[in-house]
């Protein structure tokens, strides 16, 4: 496949960002043709606006790009700061505000599961006898399939706490699988954040390092979004690099230590 002409670029990206909200730049151009040179190889077509043809007609082939052209690069407990701010000040919080022991987070833009399984052993420990209901999503479908096996090789599981490796994991082979007390409380599920959230009344939600792949229009909708779908007193964490400055949100910018989150409290 040949280099995309202006015009073709133009019009893949603008398709790509009318369906997720996914920016393309000139930055990360080579990244959109070296994935439509793989879809234009499996489809077996040789024209870029063969494909171009079969993606406007067929909303499977278009999600199998947008799965194609998310970048997933995660980690179990990615950033310390976060998930100390997460056990320190979050939950330590809810704990005095939620009469009826029960919490549910959002991971949104959940990869391959690191996260959430993150997530959860955290809330299992820290909440036990409490009902604890994790939602996690995903614009691929791939990345889902793998997070919904839980399992993963010894090299992946560094970062996790040794106490939480032994509890909560199994080894297997050359690699480690999540026991079923972490599993059952994860729903794993395909969602787009461009359309509205079906998902409601999160305590939580995580959301880290999705955002900088829309450009400010799509990022404000995606955060309205997530404020429409929490409950009154909840909380918001996004990537380091990311920040709601400018937006026009309701949400309330705080901090727990070294901790830099966002809170929804109507009326304050």
């Amino acid at each position: 496949m040949e280099q995309l002409s202006e015009i073709q670029f133009k019009k893949f990206r603008d398709l790509i960002y009318d369906a997720s909200g996914m920016h393309f730049s000139e930055i990360n151009r080579p990244i959109l043709e070296s994935r439509l040179k793989e879809r234009l190889r499996k489809a077996n077509l040789e024209s870029v606006d063969d494909y171009y043809t079969l993606i406007t007609k067929s909303d499977e082939e278009l999600k199998i790009l947008l799965d194609a052209v998310t970048t997933n690069l995660t980690s179990f407990f990615r950033n310390k700061v976060h998930f100390t701010g997460f056990e320190n000040g979050v939950i330590e919080d809810l704990k005095k505000v939620k009469k009826d022991k029960t919490i549910r987070l959002w991971s949104a833009g959940c990869s391959t599961g690191e996260e959430p399984y993150s997530l959860a052993m955290v809330l299992k420990d820290k909440l036990p006898d409490w009902k604890i209901e994790i939602v996690a999503s995903d614009i691929s479908f791939n990345v889902l399939m793998k997070a919904r096996e839980g399992y993963y090789p010894k090299a992946r599981v560094v970062g996790i706490p040794p106490e939480y490796l032994k509890r909560f994991m199994t080894e297997v082979g050359d690699g480690y699988s999540i026991k079923d007390e972490i599993k059952n409380i994860i729903t794993f599920d395909y969602h787009n954040l461009k359309n509205e959230p079906s998902f409601k009344k999160f305590d939580i939600v995580f959301c880290r390092n999705v955002i900088i792949y829309f450009d400010a229009k799509a990022q404000e909708d995606v955060i309205n979004g997530f404020y429409n779908s929490m409950t009154n007193h909840s909380y918001l964490f996004i990537g380091h690099s990311e920040s709601l400055f400018g937006m026009k949100t309701k949400f309330i910018f705080t901090k727990f230590d070294e901790t830099c989150l966002y809170m929804k409290k109507e009326g304050v």
